[in-house]
């Protein structure tokens, strides 16, 4: 019965919050700020024009994703009784419902808590309705199945992430945390052989398959950033760039840009090397390390890109409702900063963005705000991740972990 009561309230409340969103992207109501459903009716639908031809947008910048992602963008074909953008954002709804029920079901086994419900549930409401009006949501759906998957049918979580990996790359990183053994080699074989396959298939049926990463490159540095800051405050001390919509997405142009950019990418290799050495360190896993090491990558590599779009928190928010699924991930503190930093992502974008774009104090003290709980989660992850599995098996067993040698293929349980 308590069950059932909790699955109802996290029903309500699922209901009730995704109605105030389609009513926004429907604009029935007015959601503060700029539209953000232009970038279906505009970008997208136009991207569909281009991919239902048979070719990749060859001429357009903008388009910065791996093959897979046109999948995405002409999905609203499988609905072709409503308009393109009504389309898309009803399949967005059917994957944000997907993603909840899936956390209801692994919340309700045994040793499992409704926690990760409830996380993507208020996670999804606090960043608007933005979540409707990007495909990412479609992306996390993959990867939450992944994860969940994971725990006992690795190959499903490899083929999972090699195809979530040909959405938006990203997914990649749910490997990182796979238990050493057969776990790690039927994981990574079969996200290899997926990615591999499907990018040929795209190189094959479709011309500019992997143009995006020419695009990609060309990137500079976003103003919701946190490489960003320097030039927000910077402005005030004298600093002559400006701000442009520059390869899709609203960047600052000007001198020490190209400084700045490299800082970023070296920041993100020295959080692969973090991760790697971790990897190679860990001593005891707990069914809840594959998920909490994908959560901290993800916070890692978020944090430091030199683009954060405010759908990047959607990813942050599906992993870390994977994580509390499991009563002893050591993630809550870290998923509760994510949460709040998700809903200053709303206040700075689409709310108050005008201020960020001018760098006003307002905008900035947002984007301090935000982007300094995201760098918190990201430190304070790290070192609960590095004490449950590295530091901690040193000084002895810890109750409730399970223990695994090196080279073990199975899990065992600590004494």
């Amino acid at each position: 019965m308590a069950r059932m009561t909790r699955t109802a309230r996290v029903l309500t409340v699922w209901g009730l919050t995704r109605t105030v969103l389609l009513l926004c992207v429907f604009h029935v109501l007015t959601a503060p700020g700029p539209d953000v459903t232009s970038d279906v009716t505009v970008i997208y639908q136009g991207w569909y024009e281009v991919l239902r031809t048979g070719t990749f947008p060859l001429d357009d910048v903008t388009w910065q994703y791996p093959p897979a992602a046109a999948l995405a963008i002409l999905s609203p074909a499988l609905l072709p009784f409503l308009g393109y953008a009504s389309a898309f954002f009803v399949l967005a709804l059917l994957c944000d419902a997907a993603v909840c029920a899936l956390l209801l079901y692994a919340g309700r086994r045994p040793g499992k808590s409704p926690r990760g419900a409830w996380m993507w549930v208020l996670g999804v409401a606090l960043l608007g309705p933005t979540v409707y009006a990007r495909y990412d949501v479609m992306v996390v759906a993959v990867a939450v199945a992944a994860l969940l998957a994971g725990a006992r049918r690795p190959r499903v979580l490899g083929v999972l992430a090699g195809f979530g990996a040909l959405l938006k790359v990203w997914p990649l990183l749910l490997l990182v945390g796979t238990p050493r053994g057969w776990s790690t080699r039927r994981s990574w074989r079969a996200a290899a052989g997926t990615a591999v396959v499907l990018a040929l298939v795209f190189l094959v049926a479709m011309p500019g398959a992997l143009a995006f990463l020419t695009f990609q490159r060309d990137r500079g540095t976003e103003v919701e950033s946190l490489g960003a800051l320097a030039f927000h405050l910077g402005r005030y001390a004298g600093w002559r760039g400006e701000v442009r919509l520059n390869y899709g997405s609203v960047e600052f142009l000007g001198p020490y840009v190209p400084l700045v950019s490299t800082v970023a990418q070296a920041l993100s290799v020295a959080a692969f090397c973090w991760l790697l050495v971790w990897r190679l360190r860990a001593r005891v896993r707990s069914a809840s390390t594959p998920a909490d090491a994908a959560f901290v990558a993800v916070l890692l590599f978020t944090a430091t890109s030199r683009v954060i779009s405010p759908q990047y928190m959607l990813w942050l928010v599906g992993v870390a409702a994977v994580c509390l699924v499991f009563r002893g991930s050591r993630m809550e503190v870290p998923a509760r900063l994510v949460l709040g930093a998700t809903f200053v992502t709303f206040l700075e974008f689409p709310v108050w963005f005008s201020h960020v774009v001018v760098s006003d104090p307002l905008g900035v003290s947002l984007l301090l705000v935000r982007n300094g709980l995201l760098v918190a989660a990201a430190l304070l992850a790290c070192r609960n991740l590095w004490r449950e599995t590295v530091s901690e098996p040193r000084r002895g067993p810890v109750p409730g972990q399970v223990s695994r040698a090196p080279h073990a293929d199975t899990y065992a349980s600590a004494p």
